[in-house]
C-alpha cells in the first residue's frame, strides 16, 4: 500500500505557481469531480507496483477531462489541452487523494490499467529500466 503524500510533496510537482494555485482550487471543489478512485495496493494494475489515481474533472468543454496519475513515476495523463505536466487537473486529483477525498477502489478502469501497463512495458524495454523517465517539456 502506498502512503498518502502530504500537500507539499504534491505541490513540489507543479510546473509553476499558476498550475499550483489552479490545482489547489480544483482540489477544493467537490462538484468538479466524478468517478474518482485510487488503487494504492496494486490491485487491478498489471505488475502491482506503486499505485494509480483516476477521475473525471469538469472543465470548460462539454465533456469532463479524464485524469490519471501513476504514483510510481510519478506521471500523469489528462485529456485537457494543457501543455503543462502535470496539469492542474492532475495536481487537483493528487491533492484530493492526499486529503483523503479519493476512495480506494478494487478495480482500475480498463483505460487507466492499459496506460499503466504501457508505461511499465516501456520502462522494462528501456536501457535504463527501473530509472524514472525524464520528461522534456
Amino acid at each position: 500500500m502506498v502512503t498518502r503524500w502530504d500537500e507539499s510533496r504534491v505541490l513540489a510537482l507543479a510546473p509553476d505557481a499558476s498550475a499550483s494555485a489552479a490545482g489547489q482550487g480544483l482540489a477544493r471543489v467537490d462538484a468538479s469531480w466524478e468517478g474518482t478512485g485510487a488503487s494504492t495496493t496494486g490491485v487491478g494494475v498489471t505488475g502491482g507496483t506503486g499505485g494509480v489515481l483516476w477521475g473525471r474533472c469538469a472543465g470548460s468543454g462539454s465533456s469532463a477531462y479524464r485524469v490519471a496519475v501513476d504514483l510510481t513515476g510519478p506521471a500523469s495523463r489528462c485529456t485537457c489541452p494543457s501543455r503543462k505536466f502535470p496539469c492542474k487537473h492532475a495536481l487537483g486529483l493528487l491533492l484530493r487523494w492526499s486529503r483523503g477525498s479519493v476512495p480506494e477502489a478494487a478495480e482500475v478502469p480498463d483505460d487507466v490499467a492499459g496506460w499503466v501497463a504501457s508505461r511499465q512495458a516501456r520502462a522494462a524495454a528501456s536501457p535504463s529500466a527501473g530509472a524514472p523517465a525524464a520528461r522534456v517539456p
